[in-house]
């Protein structure tokens, strides 16, 4: 089978070379030259040079009014994993394609494994295509994961053009392509794991997934930033991308949802490393709560919101006396927010921390990126300041303000009932943020405006 000519394209004006140069000739930048298919017929004028590459990944349809098309709930097909369902919006719908990442070891093919044997079992054909392993080696794990009688058909290649034909030729409900990175075209002489290669191969099963109503799973690498490996224009294409993170060391998991067209971003699955493999974990907030038998000084519980789901996480903080230059770490939450929030409680309630080193971490290895964490982060330095601890069951959650106003977080109210229900009985709260009508049942709410007057409150609690 003879190769298909390749051109070389910029990535930052577009412009093209026949072969590789270290620096393009149309607009002078360096190695922005990546390899792509070539058309046959471009030479010849009249189409796309670029072939069928950025041909449309969806089915065309001809020209219609937006509000005379008929928006219906597209169907789910649950995967037996609640926390996954969870994640994906409920299952998994026909024709879509999702990329999931993470770091090596994580658990990434497990899940996916233990996923697709629960598919087949609904009566979904269900189709796992390894390029990494061998299938002695997915069997065996198949095996310590208690699927001894998986039906599961297992295939393993890297061949793009194979791995087509073999799914044009079964048309599975769901196939799982381990990894998108080992996966080549002969279309193209780079190797797999290339720009040119990912985008490629992506491209046609994405196009095949459409077509065919075969859900797809792409397995993506990750670089040491954390990052997806390879061209950005990778989570442009599919569906729905997912990231699972967690510490290698830990036997927990979190399953993010950062990219969603058929459900909300931002929701995340909690899973259990055990022996027999990955198991939803249905109440968070218990592992990342501490176990202390009595209070102690710099630890406060935010109630945090991960999607749809209120999640209690125990925020914890220790002062200590510093070296000439004070050092200012933060675990699970933003580093340059952490100095942030030291000025504001400087200048606007007498705090002064200086000359202290403050250390502030998220139990758990959870990461807090919304703002509504800054309270409970500044009460727990004060907490540990000060030496004394914050009531028992004491929960506080809350944005703040260069000014020093503590600002409303979204969905006040299911967080306090979250809390009520595990059992918290004190709560600071922005002022917007306190129950309207009538009070939550056991618990005790201090609503503020100003972090002064958070700092009052504790104050009078003590």
């Amino acid at each position: 089978m003879a190769k298909e000519k390749s051109v070389y394209v910029c990535t930052e004006c577009g412009g093209t070379s026949p072969k590789w140069l270290g620096k393009c000739p149309s607009c002078g930048a360096w190695n922005t030259l990546i390899e792509q298919a070539a058309s046959p017929a471009a030479a010849g004028g009249g189409q796309n040079r670029f072939g069928t590459q950025f041909a449309a990944l969806a089915g065309a349809s001809d020209l219609a009014v937006l509000s005379e098309i008929e928006a219906s709930d597209v169907a789910r097909t649950p995967t037996g994993l609640d926390e996954l369902d969870r994640v994906l919006g409920g299952g998994i719908v026909a024709g879509g394609v999702t990329l999931i990442g993470g770091d090596p070891g994580i658990g990434k093919s497990t899940l996916l494994l233990q996923a697709v044997d629960a598919l087949q079992n609904a009566g979904q054909i269900a189709l796992y295509v390894t390029g990494e392993e061998s299938g002695a080696q997915v069997a065996m794990r198949a095996r310590r994961l208690g699927l001894e009688r998986s039906q599961v058909q297992v295939m393993a290649e890297i061949q793009l053009e194979k791995i087509l034909a073999t799914l044009d030729a079964n048309r599975p409900a769901i196939a799982v392509i381990d990894s998108i990175q080992t996966v080549y075209s002969d279309q193209l002489t780079s190797a797999p794991g290339s720009v040119a290669q990912v985008r490629e191969c992506a491209a046609h099963l994405t196009r095949f997934a459409k077509a065919s109503g075969t859900a797809v799973v792409l397995v993506g690498h990750v670089t040491k930033e954390g990052a997806l490996a390879g061209p950005r224009v990778l989570e442009h294409m599919v569906d729905t991308v997912l990231y699972f993170e967690g510490d290698t060391h830990s036997s927990f998991r979190l399953v993010r949802a950062i990219k969603n067209r058929f459900g909300a971003v931002n929701e995340i699955g909690v899973f259990a490393m055990t022996e027999r493999g990955l198991r939803g974990v249905a109440n968070p907030s218990a592992i990342f709560l501490s176990q202390h038998s009595e209070p102690v000084p710099g630890s406060v519980v935010l109630v945090t919101l991960e999607g749809t789901r209120p999640m209690l996480v125990e925020i914890q903080a220790l002062v200590d006396d510093g070296g000439p230059s004070p050092r200012r770490l933060s675990v699970g939450l933003e580093r340059d927010r952490l100095a942030m929030l030291l000025a504001v409680l400087h200048r606007h309630a007498g705090v002064a921390c200086m000359d202290q080193d403050v250390f502030v971490n998220a139990v758990g290895g959870v990461r807090i990126t919304e703002p509504a964490a800054d309270l409970a982060v500044m009460l727990a330095i004060a907490s540990s300041l000060r030496g004394k601890p914050l009531p028992k069951g004491f929960i506080a959650f809350g944005e703040v303000g260069l000014a020093g106003e503590v600002r409303p977080a979204p969905r006040g109210q299911e967080r306090l009932k979250e809390a009520a229900k595990l059992g918290f009985s004190v709560a600071i709260v922005p002022k917007a943020n306190a129950p309207k009508k009538g009070a939550i049942e056991g618990l005790t709410i201090h609503a503020v405006e100003r972090i002064e007057q958070a700092l009052d409150a504790v104050r009078s609690l003590d």
